[in-house]
């Protein structure tokens, strides 16, 4: 199992600290603008790899992405450089497209010369348009987004907190944009088996405001994360390489992660199956009528980005 890693900021260096750590592929290829910053890298973790479950890390190039089954794209401005941490900003990571699409167009044809059978995994963001204008650079489908796999572990861990519980327990997803229009399935929303709105009506708990706090929090919680630390790196990193396994294992996990949709013309977030050739299934949610609708016009704000890239 071959691992890459293209992009050796704190996301990538994230990424990659976390795929030995996790024993996520046995060789792992990490490549940068700057090769040195990639090698000082590679041998900073390296010297740890006797502790580590087994795996070899290297730097490389282009070429050395020969074999990769998975290919991780962390490359570009993040929201700090890029000005996308106002909280009153409806357009949040979209903000970064412009910016992010001309570095995309630029090394996926590579990556894909070098790697023609990998699964491109889009980490950068924004993952659902970058997605997008990844796919059309590669010339195939095989190209996922971390969409909203996060997001919804996110609203898994506030829910626990709020109910003091082990988020393991909890069932909730974030559908959508990874992004400011992100829908919250909370008609699906459960703890050990029992929906959240039997939970809260037992409780005598406002549902509305509950829901608004909550979502609040994991909508920002990246900015949070940046006003304190600079950048959201470790998440994403966990996040990016359990997808990364599931499609070296052929896992067949259902998770929520980003595709391209016919229906919906855009990439974007609904329960999936993923396994070694990256999405086998989607699966249709039972969402509300009003989580349906919210859900279409997260596919419009989505495509309305877009439109500034295409061409």
């Amino acid at each position: 199992m071959k691992l890459g890693i293209i992009g050796a900021g704190k996301v990538g260096c994230a990424c990659a600290l976390t795929a030995v750590n996790r024993g996520t592929a046995r060789e792992i290829v990490l490549v940068n603008r700057t090769r040195k910053t990639a090698a000082a890298v590679a041998t900073d973790i390296r010297y740890g790899l006797p502790l580590s479950p087994r795996a070899d890390i290297r730097d490389g190039d282009d070429a050395d992405l020969a074999g990769c089954g998975v290919v991780m794209i962390t490359s570009g401005i993040n929201e700090k450089t890029g000005g996308a941490t106002d909280r009153n900003d409806s357009e949040g990571r979209l903000r970064l497209l412009d910016k992010n699409a001309a570095i995309y167009r630029h090394i996926v044809p590579r990556i894909v010369k070098a790697a023609p059978e990998a699964v491109l995994l889009v980490v950068t963001d924004p993952p659902d348009p970058l997605a997008d204008v990844a796919r059309m650079a590669a010339g195939h489908t095989r190209v996922i987004s971390a969409g909203t796999y996060l997001d919804s572990q996110r609203f898994r861990v506030h829910l626990a907190r709020h109910f003091d519980v082990d988020p393991a327990t909890v069932e909730a997803q974030v559908l959508g944009e990874h992004g400011t229009s992100q829908i919250f399935a909370w008609s699906t929303a459960r703890i050990g088996g029992v929906p959240v709105a039997d939970l809260l009506k037992r409780r005598g708990e406002d549902a509305k405001a509950m829901h608004e706090t909550l979502e609040k929090d994991v909508r920002y919680a990246n900015i949070t994360i940046i006003e304190g630390n600079d950048a959201s790196q470790y998440g994403i990193a966990i996040v990016a390489c359990r997808i990364a396994e599931m499609i070296l294992r052929d896992e067949r996990a259902a998770i929520p992660i980003g595709s391209y949709h016919e229906h919906y013309g855009v990439t974007l977030s609904l329960p999936s199956v993923v396994g070694r050739g990256g999405i086998v299934a989607v699966l249709a949610p039972a969402l509300s009528a009003e989580e349906d609708a919210a859900l279409t016009r997260s596919a419009e704000s989505i495509a309305k980005a877009m439109q500034r890239v295409k061409g």
